[in-house]
């Protein structure tokens, strides 16, 4: 089974210049602590909200803040042909609950997480995610 047919294709994005304030708003909207950032379609980064809140609130910067300033910009990402199982591994071995999904051209098309592997009832693959991320905790 490919990402593409478990992954969430209508994500909520921000793009470099937005504010913490806007970010802010916008996960509270969609009730999500993450937040991908696209520069014409291409992922750039990641701001959540563990971001705003040591890399901004606590340092008292203002919330005009660009989230250039505080996102995340080494992101791990996978493709969307990539099998959902070897994704799993993937999500083990770096401890994360989601990824962003890209295509080849490396264009921003989804984001899947834990959430998604599971409804995929793909049991090794859930297994292989669970105790790689509670490795982490």
């Amino acid at each position: 089974m490919k990402i593409s047919e478990v992954m969430t294709r209508d994500v909520k994005t921000a793009r470099p210049e937005q504010t913490l304030q806007d970010v802010a708003k916008m996960m509270a909207s969609v009730d999500s602590g993450a937040i991908l950032v696209h520069d014409d379609d291409r992922l750039v980064g990641m701001i959540t909200d563990r971001d705003i809140v040591i890399r901004a609130v606590a340092n008292g910067e203002n919330c005009d803040l660009p989230i250039s300033r505080v996102m995340s910009n080494d992101i791990r990402y996978c493709y969307d042909d990539q099998d959902v199982n070897e994704v799993a591994r993937n999500m083990a071995d770096i401890q994360l609950r989601r990824l962003p999904v890209v295509n080849r051209q490396k264009r921003l098309v989804g984001v899947v997480s834990l959430g998604n592997i599971a409804k995929a009832h793909d049991v090794k693959a859930d297994s292989t995610v669970l105790q790689g991320v509670a490795q982490a905790h």
